[in-house]
């Protein structure tokens, strides 16, 4: 019996997604196509990997013990991959990175000048990406590494084929321009506007749970997500906000920042078995003396 890698990895997904729709668009399949794949892994197979319920499937226990299996032969080619590096050509061709905006600002540019300069033949290629959707984009492939970050109040979920590792972390501030809350606390905003970012993202939900915390519900009037802009809106009287450090380097003229009991954390994620890629481990290494002073590096 020979069974195909991408396959395998279809019916991980599944196991983790639960519903074909739902693994054709992480991958950017479609559903007919997943559903066709799976049928020849289960032909290659020779046993029923699904059980089909009108429109729906589940994993039968066959298939489910398979997809477990899948999880480690996975994480053994991505191994396997980064021990033939050296072997082939050492540190040249892309890799992908995805990373948040205040972490390409502040973090990336210095590591890249490094890599730059001591690898010249590796290729970073980076895009700016949610955090949420990191996991479903490594997982496809479509990233190699990826900053991801999160917060008090909203912890990261662990997510099945990944590894993160701790780069470092940051405060918070209450960014306001009534240098009367300069060092007071939240409940002293609750008559103020608030600036938060977009429902769904974990800022927005750190600055609603910290706030809930506190005893109350922000009053938001403003969604923005930039936090120049945030700051910004904050300077022309608009409301207050909750910023990280690295969103608040440089803040205008008149924008008071008080530090908060609340941290933010940044981490590097990866696939499963690709620290032992040569060129994971040096862009993990390049990022991590890339970190600011001003911040708490974490090892």
């Amino acid at each position: 019996m020979m069974l195909d890698v991408r396959r395998l990895r279809l019916l991980r997904e599944l196991a983790l997604r639960g519903t074909i729709v739902a693994v054709a668009q992480a991958l950017s399949f479609s559903p007919s196509a997943v559903s066709q794949q799976l049928a020849v892994l289960e032909r290659e197979a020779g046993v029923p990997l699904l059980e089909r319920t009108g429109r729906r499937v589940r994993l039968t226990p066959a298939g489910a013990n398979l997809a477990r299996h899948a999880e480690a032969i996975l994480a053994r080619l991505e191994q396997a991959s980064g021990e033939l590096v050296d072997a082939r050509r050492g540190l040249a061709g892309p890799l992908r990175i995805g990373t948040f905006p205040t972490a390409a600002r502040a973090i990336l540019p210095p590591a890249l000048i490094a890599l730059a300069q001591e690898h010249p033949g590796l290729e970073p290629m980076v895009s700016e990406i949610d955090p949420a959707d990191v996991a479903d984009a490594l997982r496809a492939g479509d990233l190699d590494l990826a900053l991801i970050h999160d917060y008090d109040f909203v912890p990261r979920p662990t997510e099945p084929g990944l590894t993160t590792i701790p780069l470092c972390s940051e405060s918070v501030y209450l960014a306001s321009a009534d240098p009367l809350t300069t060092g007071r606390a939240l409940t002293d905003c609750i008559q103020l506007p608030w600036i938060t970012a977009i429902p769904g993202t974990a800022c927005h939900a750190m600055t609603i749970r910290a706030c809930q915390a506190a005893g109350f519900t922000p009053k938001v009037r403003h969604h923005i997500d930039e936090f120049a802009t945030v700051l910004a809106l904050v300077a022309a009287g608009q409301g207050v906000s909750l910023v990280p450090e690295l969103g608040a380097i440089h803040p205008p003229l008149g924008v008071h920042l008080t530090p908060m009991p609340i941290r933010r954390r940044t981490m590097i994620a990866h696939r499963v078995g690709s620290d032992a890629h040569p060129a994971v481990s040096t862009v993990t290494d390049a990022l991590r003396s890339a970190v600011p002073e001003l911040l708490d590096a974490e090892r």
